[in-house]
């Protein structure tokens, strides 16, 4: 059974339904999207957990194994793909 949505309004005004606990407003979120970098082709889920960690450059994140980066909560399989086609266009790799 799916948990019911609850209105909710963020401290910019905005109002949205959600059935999680995640603060996060989906209209900020996507005020705040980048407009160009891997960063933007990432889910919110998967973009929120690198910039919590300050992974915003494809330089950092090529500090980072692939293990590193999914063990963030919110990065999942699906996001790897991207990331590994912008390192490689920038003629980067995770780290081994």
């Amino acid at each position: 059974m799916a948990a019911e949505k609850t209105l909710r309004i963020c401290d910019h005004g905005h109002r949205y339904y959600k059935s999680s606990d995640c603060p996060t407003c989906p209209v900020c979120n996507e005020e705040r999207k980048p407009h160009r970098e891997f960063l933007r082709e990432l889910s919110a889920p998967a973009r929120n957990a690198l910039l919590q960690e300050q992974i915003d450059t494809l330089e950092k994140l090529s500090t980072y194994t692939e293990k590193d980066i999914l063990a963030l909560h919110g990065v999942g399989p699906a996001s790897l793909p991207v990331l590994k086609q912008h390192l490689a266009q920038a003629e980067l790799a995770f780290k081994n």
